[in-house]
């Protein structure tokens, strides 16, 4: 039985489109050029931050966002940047009586930012808050502590096989990969793909996919 879901943030429920231009604006690069080299950093499973720093190559995302801070621009999101099929399937897990949790690699105001979109969740938790960040084992530790202790009964939803479905499957809870967004699209691990429970391509389809798991394993 899945008796919680979480989910991943950018790229799963979030859309990261608007975030990467402001990035392009901010280094003074073409959006689209950035693009570009945003998907040969993700085709050869080099960490997001290359992108950055082919064009400024002492770039910390840290020290960077700091500095956007302090020139008055700072890094949000909001009810916009959510994928449109976000809050209806939180929400259709939620009436299915699931405990439902957002848990992403993300800045710790973006936990504040979420709490503030009133969505349709039980937990929120962020890499910076838990002080652990996927891959780490410890992160996903944190996720099964939340949804209850058992990760056989928890079930993982992201769009990259390698920060997402590989590390949830190594510590016992079942995954659903979806495949969009940059990571979604070029990142091919067939191999670890297929060991997902699921695999779709919007979330519209998961609610149904849990629901007919859960009757047949009821």
């Amino acid at each position: 039985m899945i008796d919680a879901v979480f989910f991943d943030v950018g790229g799963t429920i979030l859309d990261e489109s608007r975030e990467f231009h402001t990035w392009a604006d901010w280094l003074g690069v073409p959006r689209h050029t950035l693009s570009a080299v945003l998907g040969a950093v993700i085709a050869r499973g080099l960490d997001y931050q290359e992108t950055f720093r082919t064009f400024r190559p002492d770039f910390d995302i840290v020290a960077e966002r700091e500095r956007r801070a302090a020139a008055g621009e700072h890094e949000s999101f909001g009810e916009e940047d959510l994928y449109p099929d976000a809050r209806s399937c939180l929400a259709a897990l939620k009436d299915q009586g699931l405990l439902v949790g957002l848990a992403g690699n993300q800045p710790a105001d973006a936990e504040t930012i979420l709490r503030g979109l009133d969505l349709p969740v039980d937990v929120i938790g962020t890499s910076e808050g838990w002080g652990a960040a996927k891959p780490s084992p410890a992160f996903f530790e944190h996720v099964v502590r939340a949804g209850g202790g058992d990760p056989s009964t928890i079930l993982y939803v992201g769009d990259r096989p390698d920060n997402d479905v590989r590390p949830a499957l190594a510590v016992g809870m079942k995954t659903c990969l979806i495949r969009r967004g940059p990571w979604g699209h070029i990142l091919d691990l067939p191999a670890v793909a297929e060991q997902s429970l699921f695999r779709v391509d919007a979330l519209d389809e998961l609610p149904g996919l849990v629901a007919k798991h859960n009757a047949a394993h009821g």
